[in-house]
């Protein structure tokens, strides 16, 4: 199962639970914004020392870096493409 990370509010992420539904065995996706310790759960991955370069240019950018993919293997990644799915075109 890949985990998701993202806000609603975010393009990207409405743009990818579209692309999910119906595929809830295959993803999970954790809406940060709703919950105070899911927030907390993703600035623990976020913020992780393991995690560093992955995040860079989006915490220089000051953004929350969501989505965020959290692969079976234990993987972290910002790509759509990793987790089977495609970027939002805008």
């Amino acid at each position: 199962m890949i985990k998701i990370y993202g806000m609603i509010t975010c393009p990207d992420c409405s743009y990818l639970l579209d692309q999910i539904s119906g595929l809830e065995d295959e993803y999970e996706y954790i809406e940060i914004g709703e919950h105070v310790l899911r927030m907390k759960e993703f600035l623990r991955i976020r913020d992780s020392k393991d995690n560093a370069e992955i995040f860079k240019d989006v915490k220089e950018a000051g953004g929350v870096g969501i989505p965020c993919f959290v692969l079976e293997d234990g993987r972290i990644s910002l790509d759509p493409s990793v987790a089977g799915l495609e970027a939002n075109p805008r």
